[in-house]
């Protein structure tokens, strides 16, 4: 499946202020046996999301009308637990292209960076400020920048950087998968070679 290209994404915010979310919250284990990456939206926060009977539960964020949009603003430590690529893929192909928290357990964020979801790192403040704002109004707009690697609130003005490993920033802004990444600098690779 190949990688949108990410540049900036204005957009409202889904808000999920749970802390310690891990992989097996996000994509349940049972679910894990298709080998194609889509499809696993149906499932994302499976348990969370529907009652015994498949019926929606009408108390969680993701069956409420009043958020949409393709950044997921979740508590502390999300991503934590088992190291499934699945968890990222869930969220990619639910239509997630960002999750903000103030920490990510590192294979989940290494998942999600080779998949085209941004894993946007931010403080305590910050992340309570942003959690707040949104569910306040969840209309509110959030604009996160790669190129300047900055996240802010439209409403308040609020600001704040954020790292990101610098391969992985350009892998992002291009669409590149690894590969992808290699084919592109083909020619210095020859060039380095030939001059060996």
């Amino acid at each position: 499946m190949p990688i949108e290209k990410f540049s900036t994404i204005v957009s409202p915010c889904v808000p999920l202020p749970i802390e310690n979310v891990d992989t097996d919250q996000i994509i349940p284990a049972r679910f894990l046996k298709a080998t194609s990456r889509k499809g696993f939206d149906e499932n994302l926060f499976r348990d969370w999301r529907y009652d015994k009977n498949d019926q929606p539960k009408a108390g969680f964020v993701l069956n409420q009308k009043s958020w949409s949009g393709t950044i997921l603003v979740a508590g502390k430590n999300f991503g934590s637990g088992s190291s499934r690529e699945h968890a990222a893929w869930a969220l990619y192909d639910y239509g997630f292209r960002v999750v903000v928290s103030s920490f990510f357990a590192d294979i989940f964020k290494n998942n999600a960076l080779n998949n085209g979801l941004l894993p946007v790192q931010v403080s305590e403040g910050f992340l309570a400020s942003l959690l707040k704002e949104i569910q306040a109004n969840p209309s509110a707009g959030v604009k996160v920048d790669l190129e300047k690697q900055e996240i802010s609130v439209l409403s308040t003005g609020a600001s704040e950087k954020f790292d990101i490993n610098p391969y992985k920033k350009t892998c992002l802004l291009n669409g590149y998968d690894d590969i992808d990444y290699l084919q592109s600098i083909r020619e210095k690779i020859e060039k380095f070679e030939h001059n060996r």
